[in-house]
């Protein structure tokens, strides 16, 4: 899942949610309903997402088709 991956790479990077809450000027407890996917992200949004956690946003958007992907052969 995107939000998953999202999840992973913050750690990865030693980043809090409240870090990325702040570098996107959302409050904590928006940016933690982004992690558990109850908030659907813009394209706009899932770039500055992975340019603050210095990856492509190529890398989030495959982990999107994936989970559709798997909801298709359901």
């Amino acid at each position: 899942m995107m939000c998953k991956t999202i999840r992973n790479y913050r750690l990865l990077r030693g980043y809090s949610q409240s870090y990325m809450a702040f570098c996107l000027d959302l409050s904590q407890n928006s940016y933690s309903r982004i992690e558990l996917g109850r908030i659907e992200l813009t394209v706009k949004r899932l770039i500055e997402i992975s340019d603050i956690l210095e990856i492509s946003p190529s890398i989030l958007l495959e982990s999107a088709l994936k989970d559709i992907r798997q909801q298709h052969k359901k």
